[in-house]
């Protein structure tokens, strides 16, 4: 049996530079690339505000799940990139808006920088679908 694969973009400048996909999906198994702040045209959103950014990139996240017949519920792993580890509250509280039910395993680690400088938080993503 033959495992289809699926790619999706969010169009943003990165992907096509890096060579990456916004998300990929192979059987019920879905990764979520390091997902930022940005708005449809691949501007950031909440520039110096945590919290703002956060949430900008996990509904950019859903986003891509939706795209890929899943959803949040589905995801079972996230990875938190921050710029600054002081801000974990704001951006746990943000996270917490989206998963506090389905409680996924995740971790959040302070990084020296981004590639765009307003860039305050990634949020990388698996889920495992059930459709």
């Amino acid at each position: 049996m033959e495992t289809r694969r699926q790619h999706i973009s969010s169009g943003t400048k990165w992907e096509a530079a890096v060579g990456y996909s916004r998300a990929v999906r192979v059987g019920s198994i879905i990764h979520v690339s390091g997902t930022t702040a940005t708005d449809a045209g691949g501007n950031i959103v909440g520039v110096g505000d945590p919290y703002v950014q956060t949430m900008q990139a996990i509904m950019n996240i859903e986003s891509a799940l939706l795209q890929l017949e899943s959803c949040l519920e589905e995801v079972v792993r996230t990875r938190i990139y921050v710029k600054n580890i002081g801000d974990w509250e704001k951006i746990g509280a943000a996270h917490a808006k989206f998963f506090e039910r389905t409680r996924p395993a995740t971790s959040m680690v302070e990084v020296n920088r981004f590639i765009d400088t307003d860039i305050l938080v990634e949020i990388e993503a698996e889920a495992i679908s059930l459709s």
